[in-house]
């Protein structure tokens, strides 16, 4: 794995997963029920590409030379395509959201907090796949999930993944955890050592944990909750809080707490376990046996973008076995593109980051937005929406 780089994209990404939120069902789950949005057509065949294509990004997904010159994909892409790239980074889902509303961009790269919203409002089209060459080598467990289909439709194509681990420094977390009772039931432990990830979206984490060990509660999906199961998870996370030694949403912040010994256990990336320890720390990261979240971004094409035909070669551009290896490295997340993993420069990347092992994505509950219309199928409730996830989140953190 290319540290130093992704060590430059660090700053960036971390602003990405502050505020992202992906799907619900593990890995390759069924599309979103529920959703009634509008009725709109995917193009049937591209025409001339227009000239420019106008991006929203999270910080690493658009690299053009201008960061660091040995890391850009978009010059070539404009020189096969003659599409000029404009992109902008967005710090949040908000502002992606609102972004997209005025029509004045092509394509987004949305996390699963964004992508049912784009979709429901009718900001974001349906993408007919068929006019992305390179889709048909994306691992099938992204395909038709509940964070980028709705009724058997696709609003996108899939860009990569990442789990959110347990970390622990095992010279002081004794013996080995294998559950997330090591944050929640047990975190009394290591009180004021403990670290979880700053956003509304952890509630999904208790309620996984939840769904494991409180079986009366009846949880089937972490990002659908109805009262009683939410208040449930925000009961445990209140009581969690007073054993947090701080929240991070910073990942280079949290590589210097396990560093210096200020976080022993908590949430993490792949890609914080691994520069953790290449920078001395005494750390493991795995996926617990209730499972895990994580999150899948998705390329999807706004329903008002004027420049469509470049917005579809920039998504079979960026999920190409090359250009998706190069994001991959340089951002830490699994790749999307199967292909992908014969591409990348560290050729142990796609084994650490779990690419091809479908296994493993099927414990991952990907990051998904929570409505009132229960994702996990039920209709006899009305589950909370994330607008009061975030109003929950500053009540946990006092």
């Amino acid at each position: 794995m290319r540290l130093t780089r992704t060590l430059k994209a660090a700053a960036g990404a971390a602003a990405l997963l502050l505020a992202a939120a992906c799907d619900s069902s593990g890995s390759g789950g069924s599309a979103a029920t529920g959703l009634n949005p509008p009725d709109l057509k995917a193009p049937t065949k591209l025409g001339r590409t227009e000239g420019q294509v106008n991006l929203i990004a999270w910080a690493g997904y658009v690299e053009d030379g201008s960061n660091d010159p040995e890391v850009d994909w978009v010059s070539d892409f404009e020189k096969q395509t003659g599409c000029q790239v404009h992109s902008k980074v967005a710090a949040s889902s908000d502002e992606m959201v609102k972004l997209m509303k005025t029509g004045e961009y092509d394509a987004v790269s949305a996390s699963g907090d964004a992508s049912l919203r784009l979709i429901a409002s009718g900001d974001a089209a349906p993408v007919n796949t068929a006019l992305v060459p390179h889709y048909k080598d994306v691992f099938s467990g992204l395909k038709n999930g509940s964070w980028n289909s709705v009724n058997g439709k696709m609003y996108g194509i899939p860009h990569g993944r990442g789990a959110n681990l347990l970390m622990y420094n095992t010279e002081k977390v004794s013996p080995a955890p294998t559950s997330w009772s090591a944050v929640f039931d047990d975190a009394a432990r290591h009180k004021g050592h403990v670290t979880a990830y700053d956003s509304p979206i952890y509630i999904a984490d208790a309620a996984l944990y939840l769904k494991a060990t409180r079986p009366e509660l009846k949880i089937k999906d972490p990002y659908a909750l109805d009262q009683k199961q939410f208040d449930a998870a925000v009961a445990l996370l209140k009581k969690q809080n007073g054993d947090i030694g701080e929240y991070w949403s910073d990942y280079l912040k949290e590589v210097s707490a396990f560093k210096s010994g200020d976080s022993v256990v908590g949430t993490t990336w792949q890609v914080i376990a691994g520069l953790a320890a290449d920078e001395g720390a005494k750390v493991k990261a795995l996926v617990p046996k209730e499972g895990s979240t994580g999150w899948s971004d998705t390329w999807m094409v706004s329903a008002k973008s004027k420049h469509p035909n470049c917005a579809y070669k920039w998504l079979d551009w960026i999920v190409s076995p090359k250009v998706n290896a190069q994001v991959a490295e340089y951002f830490g997340e699994a790749p999307a593109n199967a292909k992908a993993c014969s591409e990348t420069s560290d050729k142990t990347f796609c084994a650490t980051y779990h690419a091809a092992d479908e296994g493993y994505w099927k414990n991952i509950a990907f990051w998904n937005t929570p409505i009132e219309q229960c994702l996990d199928g039920r209709t006899d409730v009305r589950c909370v929406p994330y607008a009061k996830w975030v109003q929950a989140w500053t009540e946990i953190k006092g």
